[in-house]
């Protein structure tokens, strides 16, 4: 029997960009890294020069400047081609990619940027679909759910909470850079794992006392089960936000009547095919 999915090797990924909208951002920086498995860790990143005006909020969250970017980023489409290679070389290694919110934003946004650059999906350049892929934010909402904000600019959910929750040290000024952020994602992916398969009763007490707890979903599974197991997950997480914004009730000054959540995970259509798939 191969050994547990958490102590394999693992490409951590993860991008800062020109603003929140996967389908229209551009990326900025991207790191790629190899841990575990029993091998010395192998880094990469990337600096790229978007070639657009970056959104002053993205800007605010990884510090670097449209002028920066410009004087030190490569190309973008050369940018594009090279990380895009390096996540081709994982996927066909069967080396599975983890990352915080990494099917809800980041191979959306190289998807988006392989289309851009390369002419062709991710899918498409990687030759074949992707099926080992690790959200730690899919995860951490399924098997400990409805934790509440930490405050009103740290959400329960975001990596740092993420980390926070699972004993995970955070150093706010290293973070939001994509190496940072790409490796504690990685870590959490580990403790997550560690948890479900430690026997329950030696669990960690915040564990021990969630009102619910699903750790155990995530126990004697391969990296592809782990993986439709999310897509599934995902989708509910979807479905259930999507209802909870359209009841004036309970969301109160956020509710949108006609509001739609993807619900597709880790890669969702483009705009132009979601619009197809809605009027047929």
């Amino acid at each position: 029997m191969s050994a547990p999915w958490f102590t394999q090797r693992m490409a951590a990924l993860d991008f800062e960009s020109s603003d929140k909208d996967a389908d229209t951002a551009r990326i900025v920086t991207c790191a790629l890294i190899l841990v575990s498995g029993g091998i010395a860790t192998d880094t990469r990143t990337w600096l790229l020069n978007p070639g657009i005006p970056m959104e002053p909020g993205a800007i605010a969250v990884h510090k670097i400047t449209d002028e920066y970017a410009a004087e030190h980023g490569m190309p973008a489409e050369q940018g594009v081609g090279e990380i895009t290679k390096a996540i081709t070389e994982v996927v066909a290694a069967g080396i599975p990619l983890v990352g915080h919110n990494i099917g809800g934003y980041d191979l959306n946004l190289l998807d988006r940027e392989c289309r851009r650059h390369l002419g062709d999906s991710l899918e498409g350049i990687c030759r074949q679909p992707l099926t080992r892929v690790i959200d730690t934010m899919v995860l951490d909402r399924h098997c400990a759910p409805f934790r509440k904000r930490i405050s009103e600019t740290q959400g329960p959910y975001q990596m740092r909470t993420t980390a926070e929750t699972y004993g995970l040290p955070w150093d706010e000024e290293q973070a939001h850079g994509a190496e940072y952020d790409a490796l504690m994602s990685a870590r959490a992916a580990y403790k997550m794992g560690a948890i479900a398969h430690t026997p329950y009763r030696e669990r960690p007490d915040w564990v021990l006392e969630l009102r619910t707890n699903r750790f155990n979903s995530l126990r004697d599974v391969t990296v592809e089960e782990l993986h439709e197991r999310q897509i599934e997950w995902y989708r509910e997480d979807a479905e259930r936000y999507e209802k909870w914004l359209r009841n004036p009730v309970k969301a109160k000054d956020k509710h949108d009547p006609q509001v739609v959540i993807p619900t597709a995970w880790p890669l969702r259509p483009i705009p132009a095919q979601r619009e197809a798939g809605e009027q047929s």
